[in-house]
């Protein structure tokens, strides 16, 4: 099994109930995803960190292998998902990716 884990930190200049839009939408669509890609075991995203967090959201997520994580990475749903809801308002993003 592989995990996939991402960090983002949305971008700066939004404000604190943008921002909690932004994040709902980010969680609400990627843990959308989960039994429309083949291979995805599970996904969850946490957008309520503590205030020692450094990072706005965690996405935690398996795949049953690292072909499955590829196709993921390329399937339309997810890059929908990816370019609408995600990356117009993320600055940084940190991947970690493992094997079980």
């Amino acid at each position: 099994m592989i995990k996939h884990i991402i960090i983002w930190t949305l971008k700066s200049n939004y404000t604190a109930d943008e921002k909690a839009k932004i994040k709902a939408g980010i969680k609400e669509n990627l843990e959308g995803l989960a039994g429309k890609i083949p291979g995805l075991i599970d996904i969850k995203v946490n957008a309520d960190g503590l205030p020692t967090s450094n990072a706005d959201l965690m996405l935690d997520s398996s795949f049953v292998s690292v072909e499955a994580l590829k196709n993921y990475a390329s399937h339309p749903d997810h890059v929908h998902v990816a370019d609408t809801y995600v990356r117009p308002y993320t600055a940084v993003r940190s991947c970690f990716d493992f094997e079980i």
